[in-house]
């Protein structure tokens, strides 16, 4: 924030901003001598107060004692807000790439150790993230007739959108959208942004009401990005000559592919998790399978979790006169371990 506001003063703007946002009702020193972190009497703040005033960051719009964030604190307040939200974002990045070489190595030990344990042909995917709750949103001026909307998950899934406008729209305009949609968005579901909720937001636009619903298409778009990015690890896809109803010529052909295409094995894998409930061992047996190419095929897949709704599948691929029971034993007591393994990893 700007060198001439002390901490005390930051804490205090951010205050007034934040219990205004809630409130809509302008905001007095008493309510902001409740804010434990300030530990000063309601004089101090009301001086405090009195100078943002004179600086201009907040206004007293009536002869009450309360005052409301002016357009320039909310400027500060949002560009404040800004570098804190990439500060920590670029954080949590390089976090999670630290994380995810470790449990590329991990995974890719799974894969290979089950595989020589069963003589079969296994897979395992790469943890994904269910329930993406919006974290931040941010509307940048690109030139006069666009604008960029970047759309943050909690999972730190990053979308951007561009925007065209009509007609061009000023900082102010484009400051009060931001609030607008952080203010009802941040940590909401993604899932749980219903018809009722774009509407309200819509109608609170007014004439930018297209501008929001370009934006909550975007929100909507992050669902998506991790299941086209869905990583998948495999191992012993020639144990698969080993059985001879599998050796045929085409039939190992397609079941290579597969194993090496890896698209088949995410449509698996997205199959296995559609239920939200199936998080225990599932066989897919023959004719049961989704995937046309592994009809000949048996395969038994278990989901495991890392945590903060982070999961992942691993799968057995074999004959369907597989060893079910070593097959399923291995899984439960393989998944148990991943749990653990990875939980320490990260």
């Amino acid at each position: 924030m700007d060198k001439e506001l002390d901490e005390r003063k930051r804490k205090i703007l951010k205050a007034i901003i934040k219990t205004y946002m809630e409130t809509g009702e302008p905001v007095g020193s008493r309510t902001i001598s409740k804010y434990t972190d300030l530990n000063v009497s309601s004089a101090t703040i009301r001086n405090e107060m009195s100078d943002l005033t004179d600086m201009g960051y907040i206004i007293q719009p009536h002869t009450s004692a309360g005052r409301i964030p002016s357009d320039q604190g909310y400027r500060l307040y949002v560009d404040e807000l800004m570098k804190e939200k990439e500060e920590e974002i670029a954080e949590i990045r390089d976090l999670m790439i630290e994380k995810t070489d470790r449990m590329d190595k991990v995974l890719k030990q799974v894969a290979k150790v089950l595989a020589n344990n069963t003589n079969y042909a296994t897979m395992i995917s790469v943890p994904q993230y269910s329930g993406n709750k919006l974290k931040f949103i941010q509307l940048s001026r690109v030139n006069p007739l666009q604008l960029v909307a970047v759309v943050v998950s909690d999972n730190n899934v990053i979308r951007n959108q561009i925007i065209d406008l009509n007609e061009e729209m000023d900082d102010q305009t484009i400051l009060k959208l931001n609030l607008l949609l952080n203010t009802n968005l941040n940590g909401v579901a993604i899932q749980d942004i219903n018809l009722g909720m774009i509407a309200r937001l819509k109608e609170q636009a007014g004439m930018h009401s297209q501008v929001v619903a370009t934006v909550l298409d975007a929100v909507a778009a992050t669902i998506h990005v991790e299941e086209e990015d869905m990583e998948i690890y495999t191992s012993g896809a020639t144990n698969i000559f080993k059985y001879p109803e599998l050796a045929d010529k085409s039939k190992a052909s397609e079941l290579i592919s597969a194993f090496e295409e890896k698209q088949q094995l995410v449509d698996l894998v997205k199959e296995h998790m559609a239920d939200g409930e199936n998080t225990g061992v599932q066989v897919y047996i023959g004719d049961e399978m989704p995937i046309q190419t592994m009809r000949d095929c048996s395969v038994v897949t278990a989901t495991y979790e890392l945590g903060q709704g982070m999961h992942g599948t691993i799968g057995i691929i074999g004959p369907k006169r597989m060893d079910y029971e070593n097959v399923v034993d291995s899984l439960k007591t393989l998944k148990v371990q991943l749990d653990a393994i990875i939980k320490k990893k990260t």
